[in-house]
């Protein structure tokens, strides 16, 4: 579904260029769930932002299907980003002088869905979330969770094919955490493709893959697939503890 092909991204900082990615190359397929972790300041960030069309590269290739997503213009970028990749971010980014259910409703205004359709489909999202009681309540009225189930609801507004997640938990309690990684999971049994960056090892792995980014690097495969399997096994003796 989408693609790097050695790229790099440097950014400028007093004069210096810094490299945030160096020569990284990734395929993820569709269907696919992959976790991104790595220490802070490794270009995880940086990663999804050029995924999601938001971030030029220094160097290197972008391709979303059969495009170079970065060969586009920006109106066409912001298509792709409109009607093809839902985004969900650890702040939330919810519009607070507006509903739950306003709020769910705004990519559907940019997409130029009908009023009614909008309101349709908002509150079946809603819904789907838990929030049905909710429609009417801003985002100050909601609790932390809440909002979140709120911001995940407006990024399915759209129907994305690829879902972009940086740190989706990382404001949630344990138990509200494990509730959003429970629905990301039944998006991708559905057949949506989510690349997620994660600092949290027990959430990672809930992934099908996981990655691991040092100094803007991916590690090598066999690393990142011992790190899988280290995942595994301590969760597995978790849940056998428990019982």
């Amino acid at each position: 579904m989408i693609a790097l092909q050695s790229v790099t991204k440097q950014f400028q900082h007093r004069g210096n260029a810094v490299t945030a990615l160096a020569g990284v190359s990734l395929e993820i397929a569709k269907g696919d769930f992959v976790a991104v972790i790595g220490p802070s300041g490794s270009g995880k960030s940086t990663l999804l932002h050029l995924l999601g069309g938001m971030l030029s590269p220094t160097a290197g290739k972008v391709r979303f299907g059969s495009d170079s997503l970065y060969d586009l213009s920006s109106d066409q970028r912001s298509a792709i980003r409109r009607h093809k990749i839902g985004f969900v971010f650890q702040t939330f980014n919810l519009v607070p002088y507006l509903t739950a259910l306003e709020n769910v409703q705004v990519p559907l205004v940019l997409a130029g869905v009908g009023e009614e359709e909008q309101k349709r489909r908002a509150e079946s999202l809603l819904g789907r979330v838990g929030l049905s009681d909710r429609l009417d309540h801003k985002p100050s009225e909601l609790s932390v969770g809440q909002q979140q189930r709120v911001a995940l609801a407006r990024m399915l507004a759209n129907e994305p094919a690829l879902i972009l997640a940086d740190e989706p938990t990382g404001n949630l309690d344990p138990e509200t955490s494990a509730g959003i990684m429970e629905f990301l999971g039944e998006l991708n049994d559905e057949g949506r493709t989510i690349a997620m960056v994660t600092h949290d090892l027990r959430l990672a792995g809930r992934a099908k893959r996981v990655l691991r980014l040092v100094n803007g690097s991916i590690q090598p495969d066999r690393q990142a697939r011992s790190l899988s399997a280290a995942i595994a096994s301590t969760e597995q003796a978790k849940a056998v503890s428990t019982n």
